[in-house]
């Protein structure tokens, strides 16, 4: 019987790390077995996951939370080897971007272990964004590259990463159309925008933060927003006095269940996350990403996303457009069809 470790730190993380889960569970040949880095440690960010997408707590917890970049990425490499050294798994599963990713990642090489990324190739080609380097280095060094979209493919074939390359659709797409049926139907009275801002160069800056939150503040008078908050964005929020509108509800971070009840039926996601954009354009939801790139390409190219860019008049422009010409036209990108990860586990097992 071989094993897999399935990393998780952040949010999204567990989304993706789910549809992994659920499709190796029942196989006889492996043993899926979850790693929380503790990157996420607030509940409303990782522990009501394990609940809402039915998977087990993590088998392994390494309580690595807070701290710099270095500092978060410094102490999961050395909380991670020690695990390892312990009980070494056949191969080892990342998926996504975050700092937990390519930690374990490079621990995982280091010691001489089979690693797999799981949404390999993305690239925004902006290196002022922590993402893009840690997948950068994750791509270089893995053995297994699985693929979500064709642009994916093209980037890693320019960086010289041809062999055992895998185009298999979107593993968190597979949650989403897992979870989907256990909501209720359309509960929404009238149209409503969801809101959502994490991204440091969005949030940490005063004025760039007040220049898209002015936008917000418009657009609410005619379509009123729920904003639930990142932790980091509401201690922003308070230290700068920002005017606080009723025309925006303000809401803590959301579980996923609650949240995928809420965007789902919204008329317009406002976002500057990357899985947002992926979950609008699969339920074809008009998105405007409130950044100046996206390693997620194809949500424009046939999807429902707009890249607005970060400033009032870019995003008040943007929606203009779309109050007069109507929302974007989209469709589902291929292999988006809910059966990503069990592509992966076929080709996993083939490979291991």
């Amino acid at each position: 019987m071989k094993t897999i470790h399935i990393i998780a730190g952040v949010r999204p993380n567990f989304v993706k790390a789910a549809a992994l889960y659920h499709a190796f569970k029942d196989e006889d040949w492996v043993i899926p077995i979850i790693v929380h880095t503790g990157q996420h440690y607030d509940i409303n960010m990782s522990d009501t996951f394990f609940r809402d997408l039915e998977i087990p707590d993590p088998h392994i917890c390494l309580n690595v939370n807070g701290g710099t970049h270095s500092e978060q990425v410094g102490n999961i490499m050395v909380a991670y080897e020690r695990a390892l050294m312990k009980n070494p798994p056949d191969m080892v599963a990342v998926v996504g971007d975050a700092n937990s990713i390519m930690a374990c990642a490079v621990t995982a090489k280091k010691v001489g272990i089979a690693l797999a990324h799981i949404e390999a190739g993305l690239r925004s080609r902006d290196l002022t964004m922590p993402e893009e380097i840690n997948r950068i280095i994750t791509d270089s060094i893995s053995d297994f590259c699985f693929v979500t979209e064709k642009s994916g493919v093209s980037n890693l074939t320019q960086e010289g990463k041809v062999d055992n390359v895998f185009l298999v659709g979107n593993v968190m797409v597979d949650t989403l159309f897992r979870q989907l049926p256990k909501l209720n139907g359309n509960n929404a009275s009238k149209p409503f925008a969801i809101a959502t801002l994490h991204r440091p160069a969005n949030v940490d800056n005063e004025t760039s933060f007040k220049d898209i939150w002015g936008a917000l503040v418009e657009i609410s008078q005619d379509m009123p927003i729920i904003f639930p908050v990142h932790p980091r964005t509401k201690v922003n929020m308070s230290t700068w006095d920002v005017s606080i509108v009723d025309t925006i509800e303000l809401t803590p971070p959301k579980p996923y269940m609650d949240f995928l009840g809420l965007w789902k039926d919204a008329a317009l996601a406002i976002t500057d996350s990357g899985g947002l954009q992926e979950e609008t354009t699969a339920l074809k939801v008009p998105c405007f990403t409130v950044r100046e790139n996206t390693e997620r390409p194809i949500t424009i190219d046939e999807g429902t996303n707009t890249l607005v860019g970060t400033t009032k008049k870019s995003i008040l422009d943007a929606y203009e457009n779309f109050k007069n010409n109507g929302p974007k036209n989209g469709i589902i990108p291929k292999l988006w069809d809910g059966k990503a990860a069990v592509r992966i586990a076929s080709i996993i097992k083939g490979l291991i």
